[in-house]
């Protein structure tokens, strides 16, 4: 216990942060019972009604709660992000461990193809791919994860290259260690800081991107209460319901900018150059 206070006490900003993003996730996981009213229910009789005290954040054009879609879209747009941010990870690190470590042709090929794929304006591309594949949320994440992982592959390709002709390596191989072990116990655990970091950090760029499909069409489809899409269905009522944008853009906005925090807070609390 005393050496929780002695770390919150000494890193207190990513603390902080640390504590905003588990209540955010702790929103997203609790939405189904913090939901003051059904997210997918509609009244028309209720339809574009202001904030007051039964709907403190007003109705959308169906008369539902706008509250509590915007709690619901809290678990979608997390969701979605989380997953998002994961694969990106995982694809692009494998991908750049495989080129880092073998190099050679297998390197060649897939770096080239990276470099490809880093060419093209990543969220057109996106636009095209979601456009083909039609509007959802798999869809969306799949999009996304198309356009994204390139950027992880260099930057694990480039540690993968200065750790394998580091000295514990070679004295790793020359006492007969296997591919699979010298990855799994100095490559892999040496590289890990750095994609985490890079992770948390782009946590809040992939909502932003994620959003921006759904506010387009080519994300998450109606009745699903995410916020890109909420932005969207409530563009045309702006003159006479400007709370349908002005909350899901906050919402946006505050959760994007304390991932961000915590994700500068992060690099600073793991970066490995940092005494």
């Amino acid at each position: 216990m005393e050496e929780k206070i002695n770390f919150i006490k000494t890193h207190k900003t990513f603390s902080l942060y640390t504590f905003l993003v588990s209540v955010i996730l702790l929103i997203a996981v609790l939405a189904p019972y913090l939901a003051p009213y059904d997210p997918m229910a509609g009244n028309m009789k209720m339809a574009l009604q202001n904030p007051s005290i039964d709907h403190f954040m007003g109705t959308d054009k169906l008369g539902r709660d706008t509250f509590s879609r915007i709690i619901a879209g809290t678990q979608v747009s997390m969701f979605m992000t989380i997953t998002l941010v994961i694969l990106v990870a995982l694809v692009g690190s494998v991908i750049g461990v495989v080129s880092g470590y073998f190099g050679g042709k297998i390197e060649t090929v897939l770096m080239r193809f990276a470099d490809m794929m880093l060419a093209f304006p990543g969220v057109v591309l996106a636009i095209a791919i979601a456009g083909i594949l039609g509007g959802s949320v798999i869809n969306t994440i799949l999009a996304l994860l198309v356009v994204s992982w390139a950027k992880y592959a260099r930057l694990v390709r480039s540690l993968v290259i200065k750790l394998r002709h580091s000295d514990f390596i070679t004295a790793a191989k020359v006492n007969g260690a296997k591919t699979k072990d010298v990855l799994t116990r100095h490559v892999i655990p040496n590289i890990l800081p750095m994609v985490v970091i890079t992770g948390a950090m782009d946590i809040g760029t992939m909502m932003m991107e994620i959003a921006g499909l759904s506010f387009l069409g080519f994300g998450a489809q109606p009745p699903t209460p995410e916020w890109g899409l909420m932005l969207n269905e409530g563009r045309q009522y702006f003159g006479t319901a400007p709370h349908l944008m002005l909350y899901p853009g906050f919402a946006i906005f505050i959760v994007v900018a304390i991932f961000n925090l915590w994700g500068d807070a992060l690099r600073d609390l793991l970066d490995p150059r940092k005494s």
